[in-house]
């Protein structure tokens, strides 16, 4: 009879205990384990991705490739700009002047194969070139208008227009480029900050289990000076709450190791790093991504579309195109009119005077290489530049679509194992009330209650490990498929 009452009354104790730091959790996680106190500040996931987007040094650094896009586009117009160019020439010899010749012209480079430029000659001297003879009528001085038209090689493009071409297509590529450098950075900083979530939490187990068994040990501890427990009950006691004492100190360098590299991602505005406070914990609102097959399509189509490396070799793809029109064009000959009116529709006094027939210079410019090898060498590398670009684009493309629906895959099946995980935990809940009524009936002791605490721990940090690995694998998901993570809009 005495032996009934001190299990009875040790009973009582492990019921205390037990029920006090298992029962909600095994049954409801949310009011126990992951719902944090007031004292300690929560800090999202959201927030995380915030912070990085805004102050991150690879973030600011993205941010540098569309400045360098803007410049290699105002480069390029560069080859449109106006120009004015100046030219004089004199000689003087034995108090003879033999020739004075100005020529000042301003040029307007278009878009478009036709080159307008106007000018002004002033040419005199006794022994001046006929070529360059001016009259006497304004001065020695002969405005003249003209353009010069391209009716080969460079009617459909030239060198400045592909540059600016090509220019426009870098800004789009750099864009493409930002988009792939920051949703990595982002994947990176999930998964370290899954790795803290899951460190923080499994901790707080631990450090309950700690408790409990520092609370077992005691009670146990007192009932054997009492003479109401064995004193072997004392070791296995001491045992257990040794054991978790170790857990919860590999627990605590885990959580404190994964804090650090977490703070990595930290800067403030100034470029200052920053680190996280002790009171700062992860947080999340469990919900489970659950896609259909169209949406999952919708998804797989969009990878297709703008996965951004995909993206980057459709622009390569646009770029080598124009580098082929280029390289095409030069299998043309070269004939360029050149036609200038002279003083017309202005003379030097301004009168007005407008005669295509009269007053004019004109002029053709004709070249061909024989043998074209340097023209068709060139055009013919650029195809097969296309072609190489082609078949990436396409290994890419299906190994992008097959990465998404095995991350996908994993997802589905990551949330049917936490699922089980979920009801594992309750089962050991209630394995671990059976033997405590055991105990209370006196058909168990404390070994076995020690071996159902211990794999109801197992079971509830399995879980953590999986709500964690679950979030990493819907981080995964939306990498796979080219968009920035959920949370970080």
């Amino acid at each position: 009879m005495r032996r009934i009452m001190s299990r009875s009354k040790t009973l009582f104790i492990f019921l205390i205990c037990l029920l006090k730091g298992y029962h909600t959790v095994g049954q409801n996680l949310t009011d126990a384990i992951f719902t944090v106190p007031d004292s300690v500040r929560p800090f999202t996931i959201e927030n995380f991705y915030y912070i990085i987007i805004a102050n991150h040094p690879i973030a600011k650094q993205t941010d540098l490739l569309t400045d360098v896009a803007k410049q290699e586009i105002r480069l390029a117009r560069g080859n449109f700009d106006p120009k004015i160019e100046v030219q004089y020439l004199t000689k003087n010899f034995s108090d003879t002047e033999y020739y004075q010749i100005f020529n000042g012209s301003i040029a307007f480079p278009t878009i478009f194969p036709v080159d307008p430029k106007i000018g002004v000659d002033r040419n005199e001297g006794q022994y001046l070139n006929p070529e360059r003879f001016v009259p006497n009528q304004f001065n020695y001085k002969q405005f003249y208008a003209g353009v010069s038209l391209p009716l080969g090689r460079g009617l459909i493009t030239d060198e400045r227009r592909t540059a600016l071409k090509q220019a426009e297509l870098f800004k789009d590529l750099t864009q493409a480029e930002q988009v792939k450098q920051l949703n990595y950075l982002l994947l990176n900083a999930a998964k370290d900050y899954w790795h803290w979530y899951n460190a923080y939490y499994n901790f707080r187990l631990l450090n309950r289990g700690v408790q409990v068994a520092d609370e077992i040990f005691q009670r146990t501890k007192i009932n054997t000076e009492l003479g109401e427990a064995a004193p072997i009950d004392t070791v296995q006691a001491k045992i257990t709450l040794q054991q978790r004492l170790i857990e919860q100190q590999e627990a605590i360098l885990d959580f404190q190791n994964t804090g650090i590299m977490l703070s990595t991602y930290l800067w403030d505005s100034l470029a200052n790093p920053l680190e996280l406070t002790l009171d700062m914990v992860p947080v999340l609102k469990r919900d489970l991504l659950v896609l259909t097959s169209q949406e999952l399509e919708e998804l797989t189509e969009q990878a297709r579309q703008n996965h951004p490396e995909l993206r980057k070799l459709s622009i390569t793809l646009l770029q080598l195109d124009n580098e082929r029109k280029l390289a095409a064009e030069f299998l043309k000959p070269r004939l360029d009119l050149n036609y200038n009116l002279l003083n017309q529709p202005f003379d030097p006094e301004w009168n007005t005077n407008f005669n295509l027939s009269d007053n004019y210079k004109f002029g053709v410019d004709f070249s061909f290489p024989v043998l074209l090898r340097k023209e068709r060498s060139k055009l013919a590398l650029t195809k097969l530049k296309i072609s190489g670009t082609q078949y990436e684009r396409s290994l890419a493309e299906r190994q992008i679509v097959n990465d998404l629906n095995a991350t996908h895959n994993a997802l589905v099946n990551t949330a049917a194992i936490m699922n089980n995980q979920i009801d594992m935990v309750n089962n050991y809940e209630r394995l671990l009330q059976a033997e405590i009524l055991n105990f209370e009936n006196g058909e168990s002791d404390l070994f076995k209650i020690n071996i159902q605490q211990e794999k109801l721990i197992q079971a509830q940090t399995k879980l953590v490990k999986l709500m964690a690995e679950y979030e990493k694998q819907k981080a995964m998901l939306y990498w796979a498929a080219g968009v920035r993570n959920l949370g970080a809009l």
